[in-house]
Protein backbone atom coordinates (compact mmCIF):
# COMPACT_ATOMS: atom_id res chain seq x y z
CA UNK A 1 0.00 0.00 0.00
CA UNK A 2 1.78 3.24 -0.96
CA UNK A 3 2.06 5.98 1.90
CA UNK A 4 2.42 9.78 1.88
CA UNK A 5 1.26 12.91 3.03
CA UNK A 6 -2.00 13.35 1.24
CA UNK A 7 -5.17 14.76 3.37
CA UNK A 8 -7.63 12.45 1.41
CA UNK A 9 -9.10 15.35 -0.28
CA UNK A 10 -9.01 16.37 -4.15
CA UNK A 11 -8.23 19.72 -4.65
CA UNK A 12 -11.56 20.94 -5.00
CA UNK A 13 -11.64 20.27 -1.24
CA UNK A 14 -14.08 17.06 -1.94
CA UNK A 15 -13.00 13.98 -0.19
CA UNK A 16 -11.58 10.95 -2.62
CA UNK A 17 -13.52 7.74 -2.80
CA UNK A 18 -11.07 4.58 -1.68
CA UNK A 19 -10.25 2.48 -4.54
CA UNK A 20 -13.03 -0.84 -3.73
CA UNK A 21 -11.50 -4.34 -3.92
CA UNK A 22 -13.27 -6.51 -6.52
CA UNK A 23 -14.27 -9.47 -4.75
CA UNK A 24 -15.42 -12.68 -6.26
CA UNK A 25 -17.85 -15.35 -5.39
CA UNK A 26 -17.40 -19.20 -5.99
CA UNK A 27 -19.89 -21.69 -5.57
CA UNK A 28 -18.06 -24.56 -3.22
CA UNK A 29 -21.23 -27.19 -3.19
CA UNK A 30 -24.89 -26.48 -3.61
CA UNK A 31 -25.69 -23.61 -1.08
CA UNK A 32 -22.30 -22.96 -0.34
CA UNK A 33 -20.92 -19.77 -1.27
CA UNK A 34 -17.14 -18.71 -0.58
CA UNK A 35 -16.14 -14.77 -1.29
CA UNK A 36 -12.48 -13.64 -2.24
CA UNK A 37 -10.95 -10.76 -2.58
CA UNK A 38 -8.76 -9.84 -5.07
CA UNK A 39 -4.87 -9.73 -4.33
CA UNK A 40 -5.78 -11.16 -0.90
CA UNK A 41 -4.46 -14.76 -0.46
CA UNK A 42 -4.50 -15.21 3.15
CA UNK A 43 -8.20 -14.48 3.68
CA UNK A 44 -12.05 -15.64 2.62
CA UNK A 45 -15.65 -16.14 3.83
CA UNK A 46 -17.63 -18.65 3.22
CA UNK A 47 -21.08 -18.40 4.04
CA UNK A 48 -24.21 -20.99 4.27
CA UNK A 49 -26.89 -17.62 3.10
CA UNK A 50 -26.43 -15.30 0.74
CA UNK A 51 -29.00 -12.67 -0.55
CA UNK A 52 -29.06 -10.54 -3.53
CA UNK A 53 -28.53 -6.72 -2.09
CA UNK A 54 -31.13 -4.81 -3.55
CA UNK A 55 -30.40 -0.52 -4.25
Amino acid sequence: MPTGTRSGTDDDGKPEMPDRPTVSVCESCPGRAVFMESGNTDGWIASDLTVEPTQ
